[in-house]
C-alpha cells in the first residue's frame, strides 16, 4: 500500500527504510522513450548518497540504446559528465516483485553542462520528461488552476513464441489446467478476462503495493487486448503510476508465461493500443473550470480544445513516437486520424464525455500506449493552458452539420517531427533545447528502423 502520510523528506525516508528492513534501493528515472534507467544500491550506500549519479548521455539514447552522433556533436559533451539522480521521496515504495526486501524511488535529474558545440548552457532538468511535466503543472498552478487526470491504458497479452509467419500469437488463458484459446473477438468478455485471473490478480496486488490507482480492467475490442482504468489523480503522480504500471505488467506477464506489450499495433488487422486521458480543471475555489456558474460549458473548455487542435500535428511526434506508431492511425474507425472534437463521439481525437456540470471533462484520445506519459501529459496540459490564455477557437464540433476544417494528422513520424519543430505552442511548453534533443533521437531511431525489418517486434514489443 502507499505510505500514509507520504514521505516528503530524506530523514523520514531513511527511517522508513530501516524500519522496513529494506536491503536494496532501486533509483530510476524515465528517459525520452520512458524506458526506466537507473541502478540498484544496497541501502547503506543509498543512505550515504541519498541518490545516485549516472552519465548525462542516458537522456540521449534511442529506444534501442543507440547513441545518435548528432546528439553528442551538438548537445552532450564528449566527456559524458555525470548527472545526479535526486529522489522524489513521495514516490518511495516497496518493490513487490523482489524476494530480497527492496524499495524503489523515482528520481529527478540535476546537472548543468556546456553544450558540445559550445553554443549554449543546459540544465538537465530542462531535458527531463518528468521535470518538464512538473514545470508545466507549476505554470498551470500559477494561472490559478489544478488538473485532475485519469488514464485508460490498453495493452496486449501475447505468446512469447512467434507463429509460422514470424508474427505474434495471442496468449493462452492460464486459469485452468486446460489453457483457454481465444479464437475470435471477445469484446468485453468477462469469461475470457477471467482466464487470465492469475496474471491480473498478481498485477492488481503489485499495483496496490506501489500506489498505482487502478480501478478495473476488461477485455478490449482486439484479440488478446485489455484495458485498465485508473482512478482520477494529480497529473505527476498519474504519470508516475503509468510508468510503474507498464513495468509491473511486463514483468508479471513474463512470470506467467506470456508477454504484455504496449506497442501501438501488434496485429495489422486489429485495432491498436491507446492511452486515453480524461482531464478536468478546477479553479482556485475548487469549482470545475470548464463549467460556467449557470451550469453550461465555460468558454475555457472550447479554448482548451483550441490549444489541442493548434498543436495536434506536432504533438503526434510525442503521442505516436515511433515509425511503427503510425500504423495505429491507419484505421480511423479504431484510432482518430484527424484533430476533430465532439460530444460523446469516440471517432474524434478530443471527446467531451457525458457528465454533470461538476464533473465536466475532456478526453484526449490521440496518445498511443507507446507514448511517454510524462511528455503526453505535459503537452496536453501545456497546450490546453495556452489555448485558454490565448483564447484559441476550435473548429466546429464533429457531427454539428458544419464540416470541421481540421487537416489530417501527419501520416508518419518524419512529418510529425517537422510539425513539432515548427509548432510555437509546443516550443513554449518544452523549450527549443528539449525539442532539438527529441527530434535528433527520433530521427536516429528512424534510421535504425530503416535498417531492420523486424525493428518493431525486436525492440518495441518489450520496451514501448
Amino acid at each position: 500500500m502507499t505510505l500514509t502520510p507520504p514521505i516528503t523528506k530524506a530523514s523520514d525516508a531513511v527511517a522508513w527504510l530501516h524500519a522496513q528492513g529494506i536491503a536494496r534501493v532501486e533509483v530510476v528515472f524515465a528517459d525520452l522513450t520512458s524506458v526506466a534507467r537507473g541502478k540498484l544500491m544496497d541501502t547503506e550506500s543509498f543512505v550515504q548518497a541519498l541518490g545516485a549519479k549516472l552519465p548525462t548521455l542516458l537522456l540521449g539514447l534511442t529506444v534501442t540504446g543507440g547513441e545518435p552522433p548528432d546528439v553528442f556533436k551538438r548537445l552532450f559533451p564528449p566527456s559524458f559528465p555525470d548527472m545526479a539522480l535526486r529522489p522524489d521521496w513521495r514516490t518511495l515504495v516497496r518493490c513487490p516483485l523482489s524476494r530480497v526486501p527492496t524499495a524503489t524511488v523515482v528520481c529527478d535529474l540535476d546537472a548543468r553542462f556546456r553544450a558540445a558545440d559550445g553554443h549554449a548552457d543546459y540544465a538537465v532538468a530542462d531535458l527531463s520528461p518528468r521535470q518538464l511535466l512538473a514545470r508545466t503543472l507549476a505554470r498551470l498552478q500559477d494561472a490559478g488552476y489544478r488538473a485532475l487526470v485519469a488514464p485508460e491504458l490498453e495493452f496486449f497479452l501475447v505468446h512469447p513464441a512467434r507463429d509460422a509467419q514470424g508474427g505474434l500469437q495471442v496468449a493462452h488463458g492460464m486459469s485452468g489446467t486446460v489453457p483457454h484459446i481465444e479464437s475470435s473477438h471477445d469484446l468485453a468478455s468477462a469469461e475470457t478476462a477471467q482466464t487470465f485471473a492469475p496474471f491480473f490478480d498478481a498485477l492488481w496486488a503489485a499495483c496496490e503495493a506501489q500506489g498505482v490507482p487502478i480501478a478495473g480492467y476488461g477485455h478490449e475490442s482486439a484479440t488478446g487486448q485489455y484495458e485498465v482504468n485508473f482512478r482520477p489523480g494529480e497529473p505527476l503522480a498519474q504519470a508516475d503510476a503509468v510508468f510503474r504500471f507498464k513495468r509491473l505488467a511486463r514483468e508479471i506477464a513474463r512470470r506467467h508465461g506470456c508477454q504484455a506489450t504496449f506497442m501501438a499495433k501488434p496485429y495489422l488487422n486489429e485495432p491498436g493500443t491507446g492511452m486515453h486521458w480524461h482531464i478536468s480543471l478546477s479553479d482556485a475555489n475548487g469549482h470545475n473550470a470548464f463549467t460556467a456558474p449557470d451550469g453550461s460549458a465555460h468558454p475555457r473548455l472550447a479554448h482548451f480544445i483550441g490549444g489541442w487542435q493548434a498543436s495536434a500535428s506536432g504533438a503526434m511526434a510525442m503521442l505516436a513516437p515511433y515509425a511503427h506508431s503510425y500504423l495505429r492511425i491507419a484505421r480511423p474507425d479504431a484510432s482518430p486520424a484527424s484533430a476533430d472534437w465532439g460530444f460523446d463521439d469516440r471517432r474524434v481525437a478530443f471527446r467531451i464525455p457525458p457528465s454533470d456540470p461538476a464533473n465536466r471533462r475532456l478526453e484526449h484520445r490521440l496518445p498511443g500506449g507507446d507514448a511517454n506519459p510524462y511528455l503526453a501529459l505535459a503537452l496536453m496540459v501545456g497546450t490546453g493552458l495556452i489555448g485558454m490564455q490565448q483564447q484559441l477557437k476550435p473548429s466546429a464540433a464533429h457531427g454539428s452539420g458544419t464540416p470541421p476544417p481540421t487537416a489530417p494528422l501527419p501520416p508518419n513520424l518524419d512529418e510529425a517531427l517537422v510539425a513539432l519543430e515548427n509548432c510555437p505552442l509546443l516550443g513554449e511548453v518544452f523549450g527549443a533545447g528539449f525539442i532539438g534533443l527529441y527530434a535528433m533521437v527520433k530521427r536516429h531511431e528512424l534510421t535504425e528502423q530503416a535498417a531492420d525489418a523486424d525493428f518493431a517486434l525486436r525492440h518495441l514489443l518489450a520496451r514501448s
